[in-house]
């Protein structure tokens, strides 16, 4: 007995089967979801060429085809497709954010160890000067790794008054390094510590005001950090008198990250504003939706 490869016919028959029922199937979504109007004139321009060519008869027997599937099948295959559509953008999304949390944590992974190596040589030359400050920049390194690991791996929706936590932990250790070329204030509005908050922007914004603002600065400068709600709009702001923002270099200070997770994370419902005050330095702030944990 002869197999389908065996049998040339058999396999050409079977090969036309297949592709006649793809054919078809694309035929069968065409007409289920084309416009009325659509369908309408293209049934009659090509009842035209069908009768041009001799095949009159069997483009009436599709167009008649057409019509029933439109309208049998048309609405529920329409929702289908769409729903089908709607899937697909919310894996796209789903991968888009995934890519971008992994993006972040090689970032953080690159930036941390040369914080971390930076602040223990701190520590080992305070310990031959000044035990006392060495003693408070170790405490302040404990505070700063016990707030950042977790936001590090879990990269995503926080608490505000962690990310606080964070950052203070860290313009401390910054302020052992810099001294009186640097001087930070925190400010958070009455009962906003339980806010939601993404992870470690904020970290973001006060590393970049350190690095580009105030340590090019010879004098230094202040970094000022506040929080406040507004109406259903929960506002973080850091801003620093240092060299100020170079809209060129923008780009390059981890903003673009800022805004691609901000629009993952709540769509048109938020923004990063950038300001350059008049009397010099710059000025960044996130816009979110508030909520409370």
């Amino acid at each position: 007995m002869k197999t389908k490869d065996e049998n040339p016919v058999l396999h050409a028959v079977l090969n036309v089967a297949e592709t006649v029922s793809v054919l078809w199937w694309k035929f069968f979504d065409w007409a289920a979801v084309v416009p009325w109007l659509s369908l309408g004139l293209t049934s009659f321009f090509a009842m035209i060429f069908a009768g041009f060519i001799g095949v009159g008869p069997f483009m009436v027997m599709m167009v008649l085809a057409a019509i029933v599937i439109k309208t049998v099948a048309g609405g529920k295959r329409k929702a289908e497709l769409m729903a089908s559509a709607a899937v697909t953008r919310a894996d796209v999304e789903s991968l888009e954010r995934r890519l971008l949390e992994a993006e972040m944590a090689a970032l953080q992974a690159q930036i941390e160890p040369h914080f971390l190596f930076n602040t223990l040589a701190l520590i080992g030359q305070l310990m031959a000067t000044d035990a006392g400050r060495a003693a408070s920049v170790h405490a302040d390194l404990i505070k700063y790794l016990r707030a950042a690991l977790p936001q590090i791996r879990q990269q995503g929706i926080g608490q505000l008054g962690q990310q606080m936590a964070l950052s203070r932990a860290y313009l401390n250790i910054m302020q052992a390094r810099m001294q009186e070329r640097l001087q930070y204030q925190i400010e958070v509005g009455e009962g906003l510590d339980q806010a939601q908050f993404p992870s470690m922007m904020i970290q973001t914004m006060v590393e970049n005001a350190i690095k580009h603002g105030l340590e090019p600065k010879i004098e230094g400068g202040q970094i000022c950090i506040s929080a406040q709600r507004h109406d259903n709009e929960l506002w973080v702001e850091v801003s620093d008198n240092g060299m100020g923002f170079d809209v060129h270099v923008a780009e390059g200070l981890g903003l673009t990250n800022i805004r691609e997770r901000l629009k993952m994370l709540y769509g048109a419902k938020a923004s990063l504003v950038i300001e350059v005050p008049f009397e010099g330095g710059a000025r960044f702030r996130i816009q979110i939706p508030y909520l409370n944990q």
